[in-house]
């Protein structure tokens, strides 16, 4: 039995997805939220939150996903970042999890991936829990009932959480799977119920799709000038950078907070919500996010909570430190209601410098700016993960190499042709350590990262004198009005010179070896940046 609004001639077995038992076509915040209660899937939570657990999966599975190896992609796909799956696997699959599916309750939601109408990807979402449809009803953009009853998907991804993959039979690793057909334009998850999987298929999909129209997709948080969408920025970082708490600035706009495009009107947002992470949320330093916890139907994901008061613990992490919350981009007052901005005037990359090695900010030339994109570095600290006793390096392509189908130098490119396109500037923040590395040195103030983004986004920053890293070779302001002086050279914050010089050098070792795999298909102006 069919339900809900839905064009009549793009149904469920239109499309040869047949036996079900009900569907429900678009079901609405409310109506999703309620099927999910009523189902067992979660409890309402203060202020009429959906609280909920994923059970053994709490993070993305990036070992059990899966490219389908057909023709037409065989030649484009980075296969060292993306396993193959056969496609007589794929069939077999598919074949086994419609089996899997015959009589039972599935939700489809009919979505836009991406603000700009000109870009976006219209996408359908099956799922089996209804609360997978609430998530991705915050996370994409929803169609008006008008675009619903002439919806026609681009991509289709069916999410069946109690269906089983079988390795062998299917050409997986293990019961969990998430296969990727461009040419059938499927998606398949199973075996696991945390939500992220469904946002990140889709960011996927357009990693791959965008270049093609010489678009670039950006792992990034996005926000532009109040009443200026011109003076755009876009702000780059892996976990723990800080990447949504500086672009959720309150003195600016909020395109997004995590994927945008870069086409050649401007700057786009991907999504139609918010999926942040909620461990140590601080109402103080973070008020907007901390109140989307406790408004209506945001979704509140693997939190321990008082099962009497449901009051949230945002410090427990006995479940997982991946706590988050879901919700629309409506919830922060401050977002841009078209989620479109400009080119971007200015480009952050932000890295957490745990050896206390890089100065707190620097300018980068557009071939430097490529290197430090493909390098992707920030460093994990001791006490992160059992065995890291010293700060580590992590190196993560693109600043988002889980989510790229195509090989880096693809988006590398892209961005130095779109840097020297449009003129932006580029500039490495650290939000690490100074002082000495983790365990010596202290966290670069908050207020000085602040005050130096502050500088680069309104222009005064570009105006500054600037001197050439000895170590990197990228440009340093020598003195910022409201910071100290001190902090800008970071080995004048270390009291022993000798070491930070030792230090600095392993650094740059660290970064000359992971980038060896890149020269071979880079320019020689990139090769010129590489340091080391």
């Amino acid at each position: 039995m069919d339900q809900g609004t839905v064009n009549p001639s793009m149904k469920l077995e239109d499309q040869g997805i047949t036996g079900l038992g009900y569907v429900y076509y678009n079901r609405s915040e409310t109506e999703l939220h309620e099927a999910a209660v009523a189902a067992g899937e979660g409890v309402t939570g203060k202020g009429g939150t959906f609280l909920v657990t994923t059970g053994k999966h709490t993070g993305r599975s990036p070992k059990d996903k899966f490219v389908v190896k057909t023709e037409g992609v065989v030649d484009t796909i980075w296969w060292e970042n993306n396993p193959p799956m056969d496609p007589a696997k794929f069939d077999a699959l598919y074949a086994d999890m419609l089996a899997h599916m015959k009589g039972g309750t599935y939700n489809v939601q009919d979505l836009f991936g991406g603000a700009d109408p000109a870009h976006r990807l219209d996408v359908r979402v099956v799922t089996e829990l209804a609360w997978h449809g609430l998530f991705i009803r915050h996370l994409l953009r929803r169609p008006d009932a008008a675009e619903l009853e002439s919806f026609v998907p681009d991509f289709t991804i069916i999410n069946c959480p109690t269906f089983k993959a079988d390795p062998e039979k299917h050409g997986c690793r293990s019961e969990t799977v998430i296969a990727l057909n461009f040419e059938a334009k499927l998606i398949l998850i199973g075996g696991t119920e945390y939500a992220g999987e469904n946002k990140k298929s889709v960011f996927t999909l357009l990693n791959y799709l965008l270049p093609e129209k010489g678009i670039m997709p950006m792992h990034c948080s996005a926000n532009h000038a109040p009443g200026n969408p011109v003076d755009t920025a876009v702000f780059f970082g892996l976990s723990g950078t800080g990447k949504t708490t500086l672009s959720a600035d309150p003195t600016r706009v909020l395109i997004g907070d995590d994927e945008h495009g870069w086409s050649e009107r401007g700057t786009f947002n991907f999504e139609g919500g918010c999926y942040a992470k909620t461990i140590g949320l601080d109402p103080e330093a973070e008020p907007e996010i901390y109140a989307t916890c406790s408004m209506p139907h945001t979704v509140i994901e693997n939190m321990v909570f008082d099962p009497e008061t449901l009051e949230l613990d945002f410090d427990d992490d006995s479940l997982t430190a991946n706590m988050r919350c879901a919700y629309p981009l409506n919830y922060i007052s401050n977002a841009s209601e078209t989620a479109l901005g400009g080119h971007p005037k200015n480009i952050i990359m932000l890295t957490c410098d745990a050896f206390g090695v890089l100065p707190p900010i620097a300018r980068l030339t557009p071939a430097q700016a490529m290197y430090h994109f493909l390098s992707g570095f920030t460093s994990k600290v001791a006490g992160t993960e059992r065995g890291v006793t010293e700060p580590e390096p992590t190196f993560s392509t693109c600043f988002g190499a889980p989510f790229m189908p195509r090989r880096p130098e693809v988006y590398g490119n892209l961005l130095r042709s779109k840097i020297a396109s449009h003129g932006a500037t580029c500039w490495l923040v650290n939000t690490g350590w100074t002082g000495g590395a983790y365990g010596t040195g202290s966290r670069m103030p908050i207020k000085a990262t602040r005050a130096l983004l502050s500088a680069a986004l309104d222009g005064t920053l570009i105006e500054s004198t600037f001197r050439k890293d000895a170590y990197f070779g990228f440009e340093v302001p020598v003195s910022v009005e409201g910071v100290d002086d001190k902090l800008l050279n970071p080995r004048d914050t270390w009291a022993d010179k000798e070491a930070y010089d030792t230090q600095a050098a392993k650094l740059v070792t660290m970064f000359s070896d992971n980038f060896e795999k890149y020269v071979p298909f880079i320019d020689d102006d990139v090769k010129a940046a590489a340091i080391g």
